[in-house]
């Protein structure tokens, strides 16, 4: 049996985001979970996306688009109820659906005509966000394991609870494994981690509520601008929550930085920094991400899982990629 490539754990995060750049846009997006009945029972997602010019001239910057809805999610993570701002007339036709391939087939079939809007990127993220959501109560329960086990959620993850090579950090032969083919909870890895905001940048992300007791959020940030005939981006990605010490806690953290051929929308340069990760075989992900390099961006909601299926590629890094489909349309509003 072949053992995956295994590096030093990553357990450092990118802090704050950086200023905001003149002649710039940027989308925030956020989703918060929250389990007012307690772990294993419904619960309430709540997203929210800002897209923001700043203007090269240093006028006053404008909000381009904003969005939010609410989601309560059962422990299976099927949508009980939605709603959002602005509302949608088919957005009722997504209850019942549980999140993963089938919310995003389902989202592309009723609103596929918003793909590129801030809405349609948190409701498109509501796969992966409620996938990882349930993580944040290993930081409040000791026996966290063993209640994940037990609970309802555990059949909608991986094949039936079992992770074997569902992606990069889950390959054959990982650290992540038990013999059995389940989590080796044992060998994750996380770390603390500050405020997202800038200190001096009171409005460079969108208004995210303080959170308390187990709830966790998913967050992104993609800064795009213009340099000749090249779309250049900065993106983060973090999933933390609250910890019972009063500060957050991460387990994934991606820093990405891309080249896009503002002509043909093709990435010309690809940089994929691994911050904060479970386990020693996540990073390697990062360096495969590199077979995206040439393809139209405008395709990566679906060309990303093609071409980084299984092993190749992390289902939460693949996540930060898909959403990069929707520079070239945000790299309008900077003419």
């Amino acid at each position: 049996m072949t053992v995956p490539q295994q590096f030093p754990f990553a357990r450092q995060s990118a802090g704050h985001a950086p200023l905001r750049r003149p002649g710039s846009v940027r989308r925030t997006t956020s989703i918060d979970s929250d389990w007012p009945d307690g772990y294993g029972q419904p619960w309430d997602m709540v997203g929210r996306a800002r897209d923001l010019l700043t203007p090269a001239d240093g006028s006053a910057p404008q909000v381009l688009a904003a969005a939010q809805y609410r989601i309560k999610a059962s422990p299976l993570r099927e949508i009980l109820s939605i709603e959002a701002t602005p509302d949608q007339p088919r957005l009722q036709e997504l209850v019942g659906v549980r999140a993963g391939r089938d919310s995003r087939l389902a989202l592309t079939g009723t609103l596929g005509d918003l793909r590129g809007t801030p809405l349609y990127q948190v409701l498109d993220d509501f796969a992966g966000a409620s996938l990882v959501a349930g993580w944040i109560w290993s930081r409040w329960m000791n026996d966290w394991p063993e209640n994940m086990r037990s609970a309802p959620m555990r059949s909608n993850a991986g094949r039936a609870g079992k992770m074997l090579n569902i992606c990069t950090g889950f390959a054959e032969g990982g650290s992540s494994l038990n013999a059995d083919g389940s989590t080796n909870h044992a060998s994750q890895s996380f770390a603390e981690v500050g405020p997202l905001e800038h200190p001096d940048d009171p409005i460079g992300w969108h208004t995210m509520p303080f959170q308390e007791g187990p709830q966790k959020r998913r967050a992104r940030r993609i800064d795009l601008w213009r340099d000749g005939a090249t779309i250049m981006v900065d993106a983060a990605f973090q999933d933390s929550g609250s910890n019972p010490e009063g500060s957050r806690t991460a387990i994934h953290e991606y820093r990405v930085f891309a080249e896009i051929d503002a002509a043909t929308s093709r990435l010309i340069a690809l940089q994929v920094l691994p911050m904060i990760l479970p386990f020693r075989e996540c990073p390697g992900a990062s360096v495969k991400a590199t077979r995206m390099i040439g393809q139209d961006v405008t395709t990566f909601r679906d060309s990303v899982v093609e071409v980084l299926p299984s092993t190749l590629g992390c289902t939460h890094l693949n996540d930060v990629l898909r959403a990069l489909a929707d520079v070239p349309r945000l790299a309008r509003s900077l003419a």
